[in-house]
């Protein structure tokens, strides 16, 4: 193998501590971003809708956001891989804080809708390089501990992102949830451009870098970005917008089937493909890849239903409730920066197999816990949940981001993001049917659906037939998340090498091959 040490890692140890603690920071500030923005937005709607209108299409201010963030990512991922990762994430920041501007002066609700998108173009670099840089910049050894640093800051801004919408358009104004982005990626902009430098890498294997940066697979972008973004759209607007068997869905459905042969065409004649085939021919980032489509799949419980499931069961205001959320951010990087002494004994595998067996148990016993049942008994749990996952997501990415070499990584990284992503949305409208089905057999039919909001809205006063269908229905989604976290379980015992092949990369690599980090 005739490749060197990264160039980041490299400018990083000619630079010193100081220089690369700089760009930690920016790449904090650039996840802080792309997480308070999927969620800063949900507590100020009432206001975005009196000032704009357009009440029946808001929830495209979500969609719109999510659905260009996630066909973005592969792309990005390429791009990094090509041309180096701080043009991309350059050209991200500016991209979203270009959309942040746009949505703060925006003058109807198709406007606001268009620019939220724009964020999301460019909220996909963010997400998708800031991780590969994390890779970059730290040798295996001390992944680990940026990996935590960027769990805590998406766990918090993710779960504080309600908050601070609520707050900004109670007392200023909504539009002010777009501005605040303004000084904070200023300054990440600024740390980015002032102490992050690549010098150019030496050639992986053999390969003609020149050659390899002047083939940008155009087409491919383009293929993917609408196969993805037309079922994306199906999956998040079936059985919302329109009925699962109606025709806009049936026709979305075959619309992107059809994108998605033309994507497989035209990859294949592709010469460096956007979406290479070794992603899914590599047992190890296959397995991962699956797994972690999983885990997005199962996060979907807990952080969209089990806010709803505190306030009309529990009675819980709706801080308590938020509260009971956010305890699992709390454990989640403990365990994730915890799990690197687990994984040198036993392995990638082994620990995210320990962490997600945890989590399916876990999940299963929530639709035990007693009825109305306290606070404090969905809060343990979901302290233990955190716990489990930070055990399983980050020696899977610590891992399979150490199989691959630079000219790789981008693109094992934003694959790996990106099935998480799509095992989120997948997850939203899967889990939104079952519980609406839930819903309309306990409650006589789906015209006593409404009798959920007014639940809402008087806490522990609302019928008990509501409550205790709402009860019902969280606890079968709940068994469906602890379903998805059984099947990440089999995906990784029969799919993932017992030993991930781990790459050697540099003289630190040595010391973690004889800790056994590539089990």
């Amino acid at each position: 193998m005739g490749s060197t040490r990264p160039a980041i890692r490299d400018t990083a140890q000619r630079t010193g501590t100081p220089k690369r603690s700089a760009v930690v920071a920016a790449l904090m500030l650039a996840m802080a971003l792309a997480a308070l923005d999927a969620t800063i937005v949900s507590t100020a709607v009432p206001q975005i809708v009196g000032d704009l209108g357009g009440f029946s299409v808001f929830s495209w201010l979500f969609s719109g956001y999510l659905l260009a963030v996630t066909v973005t990512l592969p792309v990005y991922g390429k791009l990094s891989d090509t041309f180096g990762r701080k043009p991309v994430l350059i050209a991200g920041a500016a991209l979203f804080l270009l959309g942040s501007l746009l949505c703060a002066v925006a003058w109807n609700m198709g406007a606001l809708i268009a620019f939220r998108i724009v964020q999301g173009l460019g909220g996909g670099a963010l997400q998708g390089t800031v991780q590969t840089l994390a890779a970059d910049l730290y040798p295996l050894k001390e992944r680990p501990k940026i990996q935590s640093k960027l769990s805590t800051v998406w766990a918090v801004s993710a779960v504080a992102g309600p908050g601070v919408g609520g707050v900004l358009a109670a007392y200023a104004d909504w539009r002010w949830i777009f501005l605040i982005n303004l000084p904070v990626g200023a300054v990440a902009l600024w740390l980015i451009v002032r102490y992050l430098h690549e010098p150019q890498r030496a050639k992986d294997a053999g390969a003609d870098t020149t050659a390899t940066r002047a083939r940008v697979d155009w087409a491919g972008a383009l293929a993917v970005f609408a196969c993805g973004g037309v079922l994306l759209t199906a999956l998040v607007q079936g059985g919302v917008a329109w009925p699962w068997l109606s025709v806009p869905s049936i026709a979305l459905f075959a619309t992107g089937l059809a994108l998605a042969v033309v994507v497989v065409i035209v990859e294949r004649r592709a010469a460096d493909p956007i979406i290479p085939g070794w992603v899914w021919r590599r047992r190890t980032i296959a397995a991962v890849n699956l797994a972690l489509g999983a885990l997005g799949l199962l996060m979907v419980a807990p952080t969209v239903f089990l806010p709803t499931y505190a306030q009309s069961v529990l009675g819980l205001a709706p801080v308590a409730a938020g509260f009971v959320l956010s305890v699992w951010t709390l454990s989640w990087p403990v365990s994730a920066a915890f799990s690197q002494h687990v994984y040198r004994r036993i392995g990638f595998r082994n620990t995210a197999m320990l962490g997600i067996g945890t989590a399916s148990l876990i999940l299963l016993a929530f639709p035990f816990l007693p009825y109305p049942g306290q606070a404090w008994q969905p809060t343990l749990l979901m302290l233990l949940l955190g716990a489990a996952l930070g055990l399983f997501q980050l020696p899977l990415i610590v891992g399979v981001q150490s199989t691959v070499g630079w000219s790789e990584r981008g693109t094992t990284t934003a694959s790996v993001l990106f099935c998480r992503q799509t095992g989120q949305t997948l997850g939203a409208a899967l889990f939104g049917a079952v519980a609406n089905g839930v819903l309309a057999s306990r409650l006589g039919g789906a015209s006593d659906l409404d009798s959920v909001t007014r639940a809402l809205d008087s806490g522990s006063a609302a019928p008990e037939a509501t409550r205790r269908a709402i009860a019902d229905a969280v606890h079968a989604v709940y068994l469906g998340a602890s379903a998805a976290a059984a099947l990440a379980f089999l995906m990784l015992l029969l799919l993932a090498p017992r030993r991930f092949p781990v790459l050697k990369e540099d003289d630190s690599r040595t010391t973690d091959g004889d800790l056994g980090v590539g089990r």
